[in-house]
């Protein structure tokens, strides 16, 4: 019950109730409402009851929270307070700092007293400050505890500055800032003498053994160590050097005590950059007494380390790396203070050098950002200029892009080949973990799993193989001496070693890098060409000594196989600038290939498969980083593959790698001719096994065929190869742009000829028949016939729905290819044993994302394609089962196979290939497009057949997975048309002058259809009435469906329409763009999805209109059918219309009277502060209760009257 005669009383007990978890939480929550009137409550009473509360004779826990209650005040309500309240309420807390200066009272409490005199200060503002300063140096002058709370109170002082504070408003956070800046005269000798005095006394005490007094004094020490760092952040530099802080920090990081609290000042100040006015040298000179102090202790700390390292406790340890930190902020930031500096220069770089080197690895890792940072700013500035490799450097600036930085080069003269070696040495050894290698690096304290606040090995790892490159880059030769070295030690320890496995581990970590090395130095960004050729010769002689090194090696245990054959591929680089040492690789990866079994007991475990197809992965990388060196051994390449395939020695996955040496850049190297002879070499062994009739009988001849060739393992993963092979072959040859102009230009090259188009006529028959046989079985009919194992495998991968469901993808197991989409198949299992639910359901999705985009690329190849394929064939092998097929399938067929048909089918082919290709395809997904769509914006699913089978995790995610497949498939679609509709297809369709004039088109001149049918795609489509009719559905339902991007993508198919309507007599093709097209699209624009294509739409609006009204009455009933439109409306605008010949207004016009028609109800043209972009789970209610009010809003009524 409330006292009315005390109420601190009753504040108190509320505060006691509040804090008290032991209290009814009906008690708690009264209180804690009791205490929220009072704070929002009458402010004089808040004002005296909290000063009543913070006395003595309450316990602690009320007096912080009357504390609190008074900050509260201050920074909320002060503003409500009088002038002359205002300066009682400050002095009363001035006050209360004299009276908590009590050895008896609580840190805490103290705390908050001078909490409360700088939130006072801040809210005053510099005339109260002037005010008080006086008294408060008086203070601090009575003794240790006063002095304390006065550092206290300026250490809170500049919290504003530091941290953001939402109830500070700019104008006045800048008004502080000021004010403060003009008190760092007063405020800051005021911190250096209340260091100095009480450092002293603290001493002093001690030697008298007044321990007591000596902890008050080294209070006093720490607070004002911490208020200075509240400063250290932002007061100028110049004057923190000025009133001795700098100083007397640095003499503080002698005192075990205090020298943490003065690493922090350090860590602050050594990231701050210099101004660029008139006081920037005085900035540099205070940034120079800084790099003084603490090289200095630096210097102490290495040469203790160096000569007594046991000696030296993990205390010590720790203020070293709070040191190395600040000295890494220091170069990174402020190098350009000291370089003028030899002496000082060469020591700071000598003694980062020395942290780089120190055995503990939070030293070591701290001064690799410093010299990553560093040689990441010299390389990117000098890589026109570069090491000779005996200490001189060659200036190549006046070829490259400028004159070198002067100041940068004279940094990297100081990088002398002895820092440039130590810092690859130490690289080279860090580069293995310790669990790996526990032991073989002497002292050094190796990175580990439970290394914390360093991120993961892999990150650093990669940082020291950046650093190792950019040293590579500057120092060459040296780089090339230190590797080969180290590479020469490891090999020779393993042929000696008794532990073979931690030796493995160190070579294994070095090949990362020599491939640095070597791509540093012989790649052409380094100018290797331009070295002087002294230079050259001895990194020839370095690397060709490596080379034979290795080539000796008669390693024939899978990890060591492995090994060396990595160690081959990272001198790829290398190879290219000395080509006569390729065909000696080559020959030694084809022993590794041979020297390894070929027959495995156990594939899931044996190494040995995992070592071949390594050597094989390693022909390639070294196809690619040698260049032009691989091409004269190419024929020699494919003879030995030919001769290993028919000894029965080599895989077929492995062929399949191995047929990658086409290189990337094969169709560049190679002439039409060249490319043909490689392909042909390459070719040859697997058309004899692809064209044989047994297997085509016997797997692909009935619908249960495929059954029994996934039951042969061998055999159907040797398919998938043969199909992968074709894929690669077809995307690496050919020519490219950049080569087309000059072949063709010669006389044997005036009918180019693609390389494969020889090819395509045997490679695709039994193609078109196995994918037909995966059709087929997604048939009802056969489905039903299937063995489990074979339906479990055609439902969706989990890899599959992460991917729909935007969720990360499970982890790869090794050996395993991934899909575009996330899925994977696993090579290290093929062929052995029973296939099981997974492994078929990787090879049908193998198989079919190869098979569609090996007939994509083909189709690409023009004429010897579309005239030497049976269409009919292709037909039947696409769309025979074009019911039957998922989502997902059509989507892909459509992307990979068709649209590629359409692009490159020669205009006399459209009626033999296209309208048998596109006519089922059209019916079929108007159908469902339709069906789905209007189950998802009636029912909230969208309900497609791939979904089928799986087991969801919940309704939502099916939901989602759903929506994903159904605008992915009508995003495709919609892609079709667009493609259907581009320029280059329709070259029939003349433009149409943009004057703007009514009639522009002389009905005279108007067309039949058939006159545009053999020059435009769109003519030839409508032209045909069976391939129309779903098509222009489909075009017609898209402006209604809640997708902003396929709206994009087929409003240039219905752009293209329009322009046929208006050019051609075709009576029925009037009538629809004038009623059925103009309808839906002004629909379209009721749906806030199709915003981003809203002006197009208008486009297309105007054009209908201004060309089509005088032949049609269809435009002008459709817009008088519009809600809030009149006679009169419509006659106004056409006389605006007629006023102006723009476009651009007219479109202005067309867009108006559409927005006043509908009662502004089109929200595509709704002004707003941004477009919202439609994501893949469309802001629909889940509740089918909701779906009619959905439905209005989603503007999915049918007629245009209902917009409302």
């Amino acid at each position: 019950m409330e006292d009315t005669n005390n109420p601190a009383s009753n504040v108190a007990r509320a505060i006691a109730a509040a804090l008290d978890w032991n209290s009814a939480p009906e008690a708690r929550k009264a209180a804690v409402s009791y205490l929220e009137s009072v704070k929002t409550g009458d402010i004089r009473f808040l004002a005296s009851t909290s000063f009543l509360l913070v006395k003595k004779n309450w316990s602690s826990e009320i007096r912080l929270h009357a504390f609190k209650m008074l900050q509260h005040l201050v920074r909320l309500r002060w503003d409500e307070l009088n002038p002359t309240e205002r300066g009682d309420f400050a002095n009363v807390a001035v006050d209360l700092m004299s009276e908590i200066a009590d050895p008896c009272e609580e840190w805490a409490l103290k705390s908050q007293t001078a909490a409360l005199v700088a939130e006072i200060v801040r809210r005053e503002g510099i005339n109260l400050w002037q005010e008080l300063f006086p008294s408060l140096v008086s203070l601090s002058s009575k003794g240790p505890i006063q002095a304390e709370l006065v550092s206290m109170m300026l250490r809170w002082l500049p919290e504003d500055i530091t941290v953001h504070n939402e109830d500070l408003e700019g104008d006045r956070r800048r008004l502080l800032l000021r004010g403060l800046t003009q008190s760092l005269p007063e405020i800051l000798p005021l911190l250096y003498s209340l260091l100095e005095r009480h450092f002293g006394a603290a001493l002093s005490e001690v030697s008298r053994q007044q321990l007591d007094v000596a902890k008050q004094h080294a209070a006093t020490v720490t607070a004002t160590l911490n208020a200075i760092n509240a400063y250290a952040e932002w007061a100028p530099l110049p004057d923190l050097a000025k009133y001795g802080i700098i100083h007397g920090c640095g003499f503080l990081l002698s005192s075990l005590d205090f020298r943490l609290h003065a690493c922090e000042f350090f860590k602050l100040v050594s990231p701050r950059k210099g101004p660029a006015d008139a006081s920037a040298s005085e900035f540099e000179s205070a940034m120079h007494d800084v790099f003084q102090i603490l090289m200095k202790v630096s210097g102490e700390f290495l040469y203790r380390s160096g000569t007594s390292a046991g000696a030296i406790d993990e205390s010590e340890f720790e203020f070293a790396e709070y040191i190395c930190e600040s000295m890494v902020s220091l170069g990174t930031s402020n190098l350009h203070c000291i370089v003028r500096e030899d002496t000082i220069l060469s020591m700071y770089l000598q003694q980062m050098l020395g942290y780089f080197q120190h055995f503990k690895i939070a030293l070591h890792f701290q001064s690799l950002l410093f010299w990553l940072a560093l040689m990441r700013d010299l390389m990117s500035k000098t890589k026109v200029a570069h090491s000779t490799g005996d200490g001189s450097t060659v200036n190549n600036a006046d070829s490259g892009s400028g004159k070198v930085d002067s100041r940068k080069m004279r940094i990297l003269s100081f990088l002398n080949d002895d820092i440039c070696g130590a810092i690859l040495d130490i690289s080279f050894q860090r580069l293995v973990k310790r669990e790996k290698a526990p032991g073989t690096q002497g002292p050094l304290e190796l990175w580990s799993d439970d290394f914390e606040g360093k991120g993961d090995f892999s990150q650093y790892r990669s940082r020291l193989l950046e650093l190792v490159k950019f040293v590579a880059s500057n120092k060459p030769l040296v780089a090339g001496v230190k590797v080969s070295e180290r590479v020469m030690a490891i090999i020779n320890s393993l042929l000696i070693s008794t532990m073979p496995a931690q030796d493995l581990a160190v070579m294994e970590s070095m090949q990362s890098a020599l491939e640095n090395v070597v791509s540093a130095v012989f790649d052409g960004s380094n100018q290797f060409g331009g070295a002087n050729s002294e230079v050259q010769l001895s990194l020839s002689r370095i690397f060709e000594g490596l080379l034979r090194q290795l080539l000796s090696l008669k390693w024939t245990e899978p990890p060591l196989v492995v090994a060396l054959g990595h160690y081959l591929d990272a001198l790829g680089p290398f190879l290219k600038y000395y080509p006569d040492a390729v065909g000696g690789v080559i020959s030694k990866l084809f022993e590794l290939l041979t020297s390894l079994p070929f027959v495995f007991k156990d594939p899931s475990t044996n190494s040995a498969r995992h070592a071949r197809l390594q050597i094989c992965t390693s022909f390639i990388r070294i196809a690619k980083t040698s260049d032009k060196s691989i091409l004269p051994h190419m024929k020699d390449i494919a003879d030995t593959m030919a001769y290993l395939q028919r000894e029965g020695r080599l895989l077929r996955g492995e062929h399949n790698l191995l047929v990658l040496l086409i290189p990337v850049k094969f169709s560049t190297w190679c002439r039409i001719q060249q490319q043909q002879e490689v392909l042909a070499w390459l070719l040859e062994p697997l058309s004899q096994q692809w064209m044989q009739l047994e297997w085509q009988n016997n797997y692909l001849s009935e619908p249960l065929g495929l059954v029994r060739l996934c039951s042969d393992t061998s055999f159907m993963w040797s398919l998938f190869h043969t199909v992968t092979f074709f894929e690669r072959a077809l995307k690496r040859s050919g020519i490219r742009k950049a080569n087309l102009n000059l072949q063709s230009s010669s006389a044997e090259n005036t009918a180019v000829i693609h390389p494969m188009a020889s090819h395509l006529s045997w490679m695709l028959p039994p193609l078109l028949k196995l994918l037909r046989a995966i059709h087929s079985i997604w048939s009802p009919s056969i489905s039903q016939l299937l063995p489990g194992e074979i339906k479990a495998a055609m439902t969706m991968s989990d890899a599959e729905q992460f991917s729909l469901l935007g969720e990360g993808n499970p982890k790869f197991s090794r050996g395993a290819v991934a899909f575009a989409d996330g899925s994977q198949l696993d090579t290290s299992k093929e062929g052995y044993g029973e296939p099981n639910e997974s492994d078929i359901r990787n090879w049908l999705k193998g198989v079919r994302d190869s098979g569609y985009n090996v007939l994509g690329l083909s189709a690409t190849v023009g004429d010897p394609f579309f005239k030497s394929l049976d269409s009919g064939s292709v037909v039947v092998a696409l769309m025979e089962n074009i019911q039957s097929m998922e989502f997902r399938h059509i989507r892909q067929l459509v992307h990979s196979v068709l649209i590629h048909m359409v692009k490159f089918c020669p205009p006399d082919m459209w009626e033999v290939w296209l309208e048998k290709l596109l006519n089922p395809l059209f019916i079929h997904c108007q159908q469902v497009l339709s069906s789905s769509w209007s189950s998802l914006m009636h029912e909230g699913r969208a309900k497609v057949p791939d979904i089928h089978g799986i087991v969801a995790g919940s309704d939502l995610k099916v939901e989602v997975m759903e929506e994903k497949l159904l605008r992915d498939l009508t995003r495709e679609i919609c892609s079709l048309l667009s493609t259907m509709a581009s320029s280059g297809l329709n070259n029939g369709i003349p433009p149409i002058e943009q004057s703007g004039h009514f009639n522009r088109v002389d009905v005279l001149f108007l067309k039949d259809l058939d006159a545009f049918a053999s020059k435009s795609m769109v003519g030839f489509l409508l032209k045909h009435k069976d391939l129309a009719l779903p098509a222009l559905q489909i075009s017609l339902e898209a402006f209604t469906w809640t997708d902003g991007e396929a709206v994009t993508k087929v409003s240039s198919f219905c752009s293209a329409v329009v322009l046929l309507a208006i050019q051609s007599n075709n009576i029925e093709l009037q009538q629809f763009v004038s009623k059925d097209l103009f309808s839906a699209i002004i629909r379209g624009l009721a749906l806030e999805s199709n915003a981003v294509i809203s002006a197009d739409l208008v486009g297309l609006c105007r054009e209908i209109f201004i060309y089509m009204c005088d032949r049609d009455p269809a435009p002008r009933q459709v817009l008088l059918s519009l809600p809030c439109i009149t006679p009169q409306d419509l006659l106004a605008f056409e006389d605006a219309l007629t006023k102006t010949a723009s476009p651009r207004e007219q479109k202005q016009h067309m867009r108006s009277l559409l927005v006043s028609g509908t009662g502004n109800n089109l929200k595509a043209l709704a002004a707003q502060k941004s477009v919202n972009v439609i994501t893949n789970v469309s802001t629909r209610p889940r509740s089918s209760d909701n779906a009619p009010e959905n439905r209005t809003e989603e503007g999915e009524s049918i007629g245009l009257a209902a917009i409302s």
